[in-house]
């Protein structure tokens, strides 16, 4: 469904600050495919994911949405298909308006062209997604949306995201600001919406037991590359272990376990 192909992405190109983020990255992405993609900081992660969106150009490649060349379409007209969820919660929705007003557009985004206006059947609606949340927010749908918990904010992200009914979905360690509470439950909704949903799913972690355990699919980065696309019944043999060991015969350098925690 996504296809990148060759993408090499070069910041301040020309000067002493020049930095290469992507190095001759190509990627398929399959539907229905859950993706986890694990690598140390600087190791390209979030400049993928902002390629993918049209959030940065690629220097040099292009970037196909089923076959057809999408590389210079802007971010705007991506969000069309793309649904992304941040580390930051307060980022997903907007703080001074209202729960009603949040779900309902994003629910415009998801079906449009169409003539939809907040009434009591939307409401009703609403509350009935809420409720899979089980955070009692399905009785909050007057109060603004800055009065919830980072964790109540990215659960309702991440429900407004489902109800938009993207294309793919890219969660840039959605988890990572969240205390392991409420962390473990935003990770629950996402793997049971992911299946439910059948969504075409990419996530960035940090937790190397997350990117094990989660997803049909996992890509490992360093330094602008993927060193390490493993899938199927060899992803699920994987321990914390066997992937470090394969960081190291592939680098031949040790794996930055202090910038990746190993577990929670």
């Amino acid at each position: 469904m996504i296809e990148l192909k060759n993408i090499t992405k070069i910041f301040n190109e020309g000067t002493v600050n020049e930095n290469t983020a992507l190095r001759d990255v190509s990627l398929k992405i399959e539907r229905g495919d859950f993706v986890t993609i694990i690598g140390s900081n600087g190791a390209g992660k979030t400049t993928l994911f902002n390629i993918i969106t049209g959030n940065q150009s690629p220097t040099f490649g292009k970037v196909y949405k089923d076959d057809k060349d999408v590389t210079k379409d802007p971010e705007y007209r991506r969000a069309g298909y793309i649904g992304r969820i941040f580390q930051n919660p307060l980022l997903g929705t907007a703080s001074n308006m209202t729960l009603e007003d949040n779900m309902m557009i994003i629910y415009k985004k998801g079906f449009k062209g169409l003539s939809i206006s907040l009434n009591n059947k939307m409401r009703e609606y609403f509350r009935k997604e809420l409720v899979q949340l089980d955070m009692n927010l399905e009785n909050r749908l007057k109060d603004n949306v800055g009065l919830l918990s980072g964790g109540q904010r990215q659960a309702l992200t991440l429900l407004m995201m489902v109800i938009s009914q993207p294309d793919l979905v890219l969660l840039d360690e959605h988890t990572a600001a969240l205390d392991p509470k409420n962390a473990q439950i935003v990770l629950d909704l996402t793997t049971r919406f992911v299946r439910e949903y059948k969504l075409t799913t990419l996530m960035i972690t940090h937790n190397m037991s997350h990117a094990i355990k989660y997803g049909n699919r996992l890509l490992m980065m360093d330094n602008g590359e993927i060193i390490f696309d493993v899938s199927g019944r060899k992803k699920e043999e994987l321990t914390v272990d066997k992937l470090v060991e394969k960081f190291h015969e592939i680098r031949k350098k040790e794996f930055e376990t202090d910038e990746v925690r190993l577990s929670e």
